[in-house]
């Protein structure tokens, strides 16, 4: 069985560059104005949050990386897991206990969104060396 790849590539067209796009200030400007709803709108750690510590969130954000890397998941399920646990910071203080919580809530969210391959709650509570339950993660997403 011969598996020889013999595709001629010299004759491949690719994208040009969409000059609407690149020669446009309007697209960065409208990109721009909406990045103030995406981006945290506070200094959580000084006006919110009482019981989390900047080095917490560190801990947590190493642990969704981890669970991540070991589950293939797709680029952009880390980076937004991220940002709507830091969104969700700013507007709700929580207890240090709660903080892992949140942060498998967020990766469960974001691999609903971002991904083909969603990450299972029972998964995320054995990452979790189960001191999160199935109950609590249903609980605080709404299911």
């Amino acid at each position: 069985m011969d598996l020889a790849c013999v595709e001629n590539l010299s004759n491949v067209c690719t994208a040009k560059r969409d000059r609407g796009i690149f020669s446009d200030t309007r697209v960065i400007n409208n990109l721009l104005n909406d990045e103030v709803f995406y981006v945290p709108n506070c200094d959580y750690f000084k006006t919110v949050q009482n019981d989390i510590q900047p080095f917490m969130r560190k801990i947590v954000t190493t642990w969704m990386m981890e669970v991540c890397e070991e589950q293939m998941c797709e680029d952009q399920v880390l980076p937004l897991a991220v940002n709507l646990m830091d969104r969700f910071l700013c507007v709700c203080a929580i207890k240090r206990q709660q903080l892992q919580l949140l942060g498998a809530t967020c990766l469960l969210i974001a691999s609903k969104i971002r991904s083909t391959n969603l990450l299972p709650i029972d998964l995320l509570c054995a990452y979790t060396d189960y001191s999160v339950t199935h109950a609590h993660i249903v609980v605080s997403t709404g299911l």
